[in-house]
């Protein structure tokens, strides 16, 4: 089943006004079945973070909801239930430090997945073409909040915003002090754990795996790069 199918039928059967609610009955209306939990959890927090993002861009418009829409390739009959969550987080009064906090607490000790929420949110802020201050604030932020060091968040920007200007280095999180063999191997790792297959493995739904390739692109440039400065 599709998980915009398992995100509809949860959302339909949650009567709650209150996001925070929607992201706790997700712990209980899919206890006996875990993966899909993670999957539906995953596009909640994408979902919840973005609206929150595009009020603290301070100009919130339908078509930053239809950005997400067009950019995960949501069906038209699911539109409306991510359309709900989107406007429950936008109008939650809470403030998105306390859904990151949320966010992190569903997904302990799991830092992959939530670089792969960091990743959806520069997809979404980019998705207009230009990152905006913002933005770029607010996401960093949710970064600090899941606990990522500031090299390893400059390493993220760069490959979404400079990805041809960027430290090579720092996109891949590598040391410039390594030799190539350890660099290679760095990198073979990288790809290996940036593969659509083990997203998929770690909870992250199909409908979301342009992420995935996308990263995996990053990377690819990065290492292009440092071939061509070390003659590897």
């Amino acid at each position: 089943m599709s998980i915009w199918a398992n995100f509809g039928e949860f959302i339909a059967s949650t009567a709650s006004q209150a996001f925070s609610a929607v992201v706790e009955s997700v712990r209980t209306v899919f206890e006996g079945d875990p993966a899909t939990r993670k999957q539906v959890t995953f596009s909640i927090a994408i979902i919840a973070l973005s609206a929150k993002m595009a009020k603290a861009d301070g100009i919130v418009t339908q078509e930053e909801v239809t950005a997400f829409q067009e950019l995960f390739e949501v069906p038209q009959k699911e539109a409306a239930n991510v359309a709900r969550v989107y406007n429950l987080a936008k109008q939650d009064v809470a403030g998105f430090e306390s859904y990151a906090s949320q966010v992190k607490a569903l997904f302990p000790e799991e830092e992959d997945i939530l670089r792969d929420v960091l990743d959806g949110l520069f997809h979404i802020a980019k998705a207009d073409g230009v990152i905006h201050e913002r933005e770029l604030g607010f996401v960093e932020t949710v970064s600090d909040i899941f606990g990522l060091g500031h090299r390893e968040f400059e390493g993220l920007r760069l490959r979404h915003m400079e990805p041809e200007e960027g430290d090579p280095y720092l996109v891949l999180g590598a040391d410039p002090n390594w030799d190539n063999e350890r660099l290679k191997a760095h990198y073979r790792k990288l790809v290996r754990d940036n593969h659509p297959d083990r997203m998929l493995a770690r909870g992250v739904p199909e409908e979301f795996l342009r992420i995935a390739n996308d990263r995996l692109a990053g990377i690819n440039l990065a290492w292009q790069h440092l071939c061509r400065e070390r003659g590897i």
